[in-house]
């Protein structure tokens, strides 16, 4: 509650020290928006998806309401974001996710990891980070690195704090996070930057986003792969696999025709998604598949439904309102007026962005982050929201600086085999190197 009244406060100083004469009521109202939800999202006085709601409620009653707006507005925007195609591509993906973990699929495709990576440790190393980075492009890293860490705790006990517990580790959690760059559905920034697109009149499909996010999120796999080899793995001895006994002995024995029908549900819709520009359906559209599919089968039952993470859509949804009233209310246009006459160029401006967003998700989560930074990118440079939004979401992606800058990373920390310093080089290395390959890579595709 202190942190709470705390922030108001500085919200309500901020807000009255920036706001100039010539602001509306909604700029006022807005900028308190703006800082008031910052500081909730750093101090997390309340869940981030609550400070999501917060933004929607406020902007609806503050906007729309003629006993304190002067000129009151059309608040249907602000709630419309509820419908946005990126809500529903995520929850096609959180489906996907919630089948595969239900019918032990991602437990038998660990086993099928291990056996074919075979016992040296540098394979072991690659191979799960591998693992992690494709299984982020369908299923949120977060319950990617989730299942990885728990299957693999058996061996992390028998390797107590060693090198190569560490490089697995945190290799784990990079491969999470820099996979889920690849794909709409890999990450809430993602997400965001999309339907930030889409709000703007520019859509992105899924192959489309793949060509940007694919290669930066290979590249960044195979260099932090690359290092932690270097660093960790002193030894090529074998590792014992004796544990994948008792994991397959764990295994349920009933639902190998749900495993079949969850399989073919993922390779049709991602087929789909990534012919989406042959037939043109839409990847929302294409979401239908396995929230559809996965329900009349039996697969995905209304307790399973109870367990999705609609914080994380709530988020979203909320980052979207707070964006379309940043631009709405012309508040962008103003500073980003001012910002033009820095004259540091459009490739300037973007690295700039790319590189605060990284910095920013290191203490606010990546959404939150993308979700100011990208209206403000496309009010300072008209004409290149692709390559803003772009640089934004995937730079956004690649704070794992510290244990609590992703769920990822306080996931792997939880094991008690990881010191906060052990954060460092990978935080320090993907933190550098994600936003200039980003950027350049964005901006080499678009030219």
């Amino acid at each position: 509650m202190i942190y709470f009244a705390a922030t108001l406060a500085i919200a309500l100083m901020l807000t009255w020290l920036v706001k100039e004469p010539t602001f509306t009521d909604s700029q006022v109202y807005v900028f308190f928006l703006l800082f008031f939800s910052i500081g909730l999202w750093l101090t997390e006085a309340i869940p981030a998806f609550a400070v999501a709601l917060f933004i929607m409620a406020y902007l609806v009653f503050a906007l729309g309401n003629p006993f304190f707006n002067s000129a009151p507005e059309k608040i249907d925007r602000y709630v419309n974001t509820f419908s946005s195609s990126s809500i529903w591509l995520l929850l096609g993906g959180f489906f996907l996710a919630t089948a595969m973990t239900k019918t032990k699929l991602d437990e038998k495709l660990l086993g099928l990891t291990l056996r074919i990576s075979g016992k040296k440790p540098g394979n072991i190393l690659v191979a799960f980070m591998l693992t992690a980075m494709v299984a982020s492009m369908i299923m949120s890293n977060t319950a990617t690195t989730a299942m990885l860490v728990a299957a693999l705790m058996p061996l992390f006990n028998l390797l107590g704090r060693s090198g190569f517990t560490k490089a697995l580790l945190l290799g784990i959690t990079v491969a999470a996070t820099t996979g889920g760059m690849a794909t709409i559905i890999g990450t809430p920034s993602n997400a965001i930057a999309a339907g930030i697109l889409e709000n703007d009149g520019i859509k992105i499909d899924f192959v489309h986003w793949m060509v940007y996010g694919m290669p930066v999120s290979i590249a960044l796999t195979a260099i932090s792969a690359l290092v932690l080899l270097k660093v960790y793995i002193k030894s090529s001895d074998p590792v014992s696999l004796l544990f994948l006994n008792e994991k397959k002995r764990e295994l349920p024995k009933e639902p190998g025709s749900q495993r079949t029908i969850v399989v073919i549900v993922i390779i049709v819709t991602v087929l789909f998604w990534l012919t989406s520009s042959l037939h043109g359906i839409s990847v929302a559209a294409i979401s239908a598949i396995p929230l559809v599919a996965l329900t009349v089968t039996g697969i995905i039952t209304a307790n399973d439904i109870k367990t999705l993470p609609w914080d994380t859509l709530f988020l979203v949804a909320g980052g979207l309102s707070l964006g379309e009233a940043l631009q709405s209310t012309g508040i962008l246009e103003h500073y980003a007026a001012q910002m033009r006459t820095m004259n540091l160029g459009s490739v300037g401006f973007i690295f700039i962005l790319a590189y605060v967003a990284m910095i920013f998700s290191n203490v606010m989560s990546n959404a939150a982050a993308a979700t100011v930074l990208i209206p403000l990118g496309f009010a300072i440079l008209p004409g290149l929201q692709k390559e803003v939004a772009l640089s934004v979401g995937l730079a956004a992606s690649v704070a794992i600086l510290l244990p609590v800058s992703t769920p990822t990373n306080a996931i792997v920390f939880s094991t008690g085999y990881l010191e906060q310093k052990d954060f460092r080089l990978s935080g320090i290395l993907i933190g550098l190197l994600g936003p200039l390959l980003a950027v350049l890579w964005v901006l080499l595709i678009k030219g």
